[in-house]
């Protein structure tokens, strides 16, 4: 278990910082080239866990993939009739975007899968993505939920599909905006017999609908609502060269920490500009915090910037609806940010948290505490009284095997009175493998502990 001792900034941070890839569209990349006829180039992939485990399941399923070890992926797809049934159980590691995507692809197969995951993965629920795949003719079984009575959850049998049988054509509408289901429910629709279309009372991220368009897939969208129909034949998937934009959730970590430490600025390069997860962008905006975007065009339909955050006075806001879906991995560091602001900060209508890698409400609430910051705790979210002067306190952090509660715990600690320990930090390899190299040049004091 590695631990992180960090200390409290001496100097102002100030820097032009690369990024991982961006995590939610790398998977994407990965299971799409896999599904198109011929080879594709992914330049820029970091490596974060989560990815490698969705790597590792397309090996699994009889995917050629080239890896130089050092960032560029050549993927040879196989099209959609191409996967061979895996001779093991496909190990999603604690990415629940692995598990819940893959289930569109695998639920269309005419051979038995079975997927599972760690420990904390294994807790989260999965009828959310079971349910709609089931209505259209997927085999799916889970394991009871411990403590959330008639949901399932890993490990996962998928399939088979009877003989000869198609999944059909399906309309169905999400309760809660979910870019895992939608990008699930779409990917399984690429094997339907007729249309898939899925409507959400919000937008969430719509990386998996610009990726098949950019593969020449007929997809349409309208507000919240996306139509796909399935593509006319199995080789129809167009493979693609791409370099893959920096992760704006990883952003937002060194972006904040520029935010909270007097004389800072810090700069992120090709950094992912999505407007369904730009979330983030505004909310530094509502705080205050001096911030500029430099548009530098698009990949795969993707746009791409630098963004840069200069310290500054920070005042409370409303993170809530429409911005906060946009900004649902975001919320941790953003209680970051709410802690060091004047005033009051509201965040609300993000109960999804409570299911991710931990409870994120009621860990943020534990570590906002540790640090002298006052928090109440709501259902759906919680109250941040700021404190915008004079040092937080510094404090011992677990982070329950969540990587965005570590890498919160760490930036906070740049501005409290002493050093701050944080527990079990090796799981910030899921999604920022160079989170400790990239603060440190930035000029961040960082202990790594056995």
């Amino acid at each position: 278990m590695t631990s992180l001792r960090v200390h409290p900034a001496t100097q102002p941070l100030n820097g032009c910082i690369g990024l991982p890839s961006d995590k939610s569209i790398s998977h994407r990349a990965l299971i799409l080239s896999a599904l198109a006829r011929g080879r594709s180039r992914l330049a820029r992939f970091s490596y974060g866990e989560d990815n490698v485990s969705t790597l590792a399941a397309l090996r699994a399923l009889g995917v050629h993939i080239e890896d130089d070890a050092h960032g560029t992926i050549l993927v040879d797809g196989v099209g959609l009739a191409g996967f061979h049934q895996p001779t093991t159980d496909l190990d999603c590691g604690n990415s629940g975007t692995t598990m819940r995507l893959m289930c569109g692809v695998l639920s269309a197969q005419p051979f038995h899968s079975r997927m599972v995951g760690d420990a904390s993965l294994s807790a989260r629920p999965m009828l959310r993505v079971a349910e709609p795949l089931r209505l259209r003719g997927a085999v799916i079984n889970g394991r009871a939920h411990q403590k959330k009575a008639g949901d399932i959850t890993a490990p996962l049998d998928i399939g088979p599909l009877p003989n000869g049988r198609r999944l059909s054509g399906l309309e169905y509408v999400l309760p809660i905006a979910s870019a895992q289901v939608k990008s699930a429910l779409l990917l399984s629709g690429l094997f339907a017999t007729g249309p898939t279309v899925v409507s959400e009372p919000l937008l969430s991220r719509d990386h998996t609908e610009r990726m098949l368009q950019a593969m020449g897939v007929p997809l349409m969208t309208m507000g919240t609502t996306v139509r796909l129909d399935p593509p006319s034949s199995a080789g129809a998937l167009l493979p693609f060269d791409v370099e893959l934009p920096g992760d704006i959730s990883a952003a937002a970590f060194p972006l904040v920490a520029a935010a909270l430490v007097e004389g800072s600025a810090v700069t992120t390069l090709q950094t992912g500009t999505n407007p369904s997860r730009t979330g983030i962008i505004d909310i530094l905006k509502a705080h205050g915090a001096g911030l500029v975007v430099l548009p530098q065009g698009a990949v795969l339909n993707e746009p791409i910037g630098e963004l840069t955050v200069q310290y500054g006075p920070l005042r409370g806001a409303l993170v809530a609806g429409e911005m906060a879906t946009r900004a649902i991995d975001e919320i941790p560091i953003i209680c970051a940010l709410a802690a060091r602001a004047r005033g009051v900060t509201e965040i609300a209508d993000v109960a999804e948290l409570r299911v991710k890698e931990s409870d994120r409400l009621a860990q943020m609430a534990k570590v906002l505490a540790g640090f002298g910051v006052a928090c109440e705790e709501r259902p759906d979210g919680l109250i941040i009284e700021g404190k915008s002067e004079g040092a937080l306190r510094g404090t011992r952090v677990h982070s329950h095997g969540d990587h965005r509660i570590a890498m919160t715990a760490a930036v906070l600690a740049l501005v409290a009175d002493g050093p701050t320990l944080i527990d079990d930090a090796g799981c910030i390899a899921t999604s920022f493998p160079s989170f400790v190299a990239t603060f440190r040049a930035l000029g961040v004091q960082i202990e790594e502990l056995p």
